[in-house]
């Protein structure tokens, strides 16, 4: 699903125009990105949480040449879903 298809989905189901429900969309995603920055984990409850982890340091290889490369060190954001939206899947 593209962010597209999820802007006509919300509007359908929150009877809103297109316009609405992009700019409460893009104001959900912004809030969920500042939280992420500024505490490194939100949590939805139900649904899940995000978390903001650090990846270590590690030796990689280049596939083309088989050389041994260094990956930096870096954040990534991890979900874990909830019980509801695990339940939902099954």
């Amino acid at each position: 699903m593209t962010k597209a298809e999820l802007v006509v989905k919300i509007a359908e189901k929150a009877n809103l125009t297109k316009a609405n429900a992009e700019r409460a969309l893009n104001a959900f995603l912004e809030s969920v990105e500042g939280n992420l920055v500024s505490e490194g984990k939100l949590t939805l409850t139900g649904f899940g949480t995000f978390v903001v982890e650090q990846r270590k340091a590690r030796v990689g290889r280049n596939p083309r040449t088989g050389a041994d490369i260094k990956i930096p060190a870096t954040k990534v954001v991890k979900f874990r879903p909830g019980k509801l939206l695990k339940d939902a899947i099954k």
